[in-house]
């Protein structure tokens, strides 16, 4: 089974066209899930925001080089980076291989990828209503200190695409090993506690030993959250950021050309099995 054959431009845009409206469509009618997991995005970061700000209160009023504030401003940036960054694709992979549901997708005329993009870039704007809100009110809440340099600014908007697209591919490779093992459990969980992690989800990265930022940055996880993070905060240099485009654009550049061959690979050992 072959599957992803080459599209025009203008079909490509019928098909993310047609795949918004029915993803839009589909999340209206499941309101609670859809809530439930706003929640869970909003949760996480605003617990380790009232720790780590409690813990520099606790210290004088800073720790590691962060404000109380300034804490308020990163997991609150952290929040909306991470919401607009993160996908579902490693859970959701090896239900579609174990139930034979990639089969039909293998018989359409483009590549699977488009359709998950499509439903996640569907979920992203739409929460992305309620998120930013909801940023806005903590941040004023917490008083978080947010006075990022306007280059700043302006390079956040290229920073994040280029994380968009970096985590999702990232995230769509992890997936493919769906393909070679019976049951995704233990690695998804292993991949999300170092995502958490290495991204700066628990912590700005900053405060980890050097060992483990090191890691953070050779890997893909730095440049798929915490740099924009940490731009938009305007906690980098012009010469640190010109660095993490780089890096952005490396990982991404390398996942992409990597993808391709996984993909037929695995394709290959799903239809050797019986699909």
């Amino acid at each position: 089974m072959i599957a992803g054959r080459a599209a025009g431009p203008r079909a490509l845009l019928g098909l993310y066209r047609a795949q918004f409206a029915v993803h839009l469509a589909a999340q209206m009618q499941y309101r609670v899930m859809l809530a439930i997991w706003l929640i869970g995005l909003v949760l996480q970061p605003l617990m380790y925001l009232v720790v780590w700000a409690t813990v520099a209160r606790s210290q004088g009023g800073e720790a590691g080089g962060f404000t109380a504030g300034q804490f308020a401003a990163y997991f609150l940036v952290l929040m909306v980076v991470n919401q607009l960054t993160f996908t579902w694709v490693t859970e959701v992979t090896e239900y579609r291989v174990r139930e034979g549901e990639f089969s039909p997708l293998l018989l359409r005329p483009v590549h699977p990828i488009h359709a998950d993009l499509a439903e996640n870039l569907t979920y992203k704007l739409l929460t992305l209503t309620l998120t930013l809100p909801i940023a806005l009110l903590l941040g004023v809440s917490f008083g978080a200190d947010f006075s990022p340099p306007v280059w700043a600014v302006a390079a956040f908007v290229p920073a994040l695409g280029l994380a968009v697209a970096l985590r999702f591919v990232a995230d769509w490779l992890v997936a493919l090993l769906a393909f070679w093992v019976t049951r995704m459990t233990a690695i998804n969980q292993t991949y999300s506690v170092l995502t958490i992690f290495l991204t700066g989800q628990i912590a700005p990265l900053s405060l980890f030993p050097e060992p483990v930022r090191v890691v953070a940055a050779v890997l893909p996880f730095r440049w798929m959250v915490a740099f924009p993070v940490e731009l938009l905060l305007g906690r980098l240099s012009a010469r640190e950021t010109l660095v993490g485009f780089g890096a952005q654009a490396v990982w991404l550049v390398v996942l992409v050309a990597v993808l391709p061959w996984a993909w037929r690979a695995g394709v290959r050992r799903y239809s050797a099995v019986g699909a």
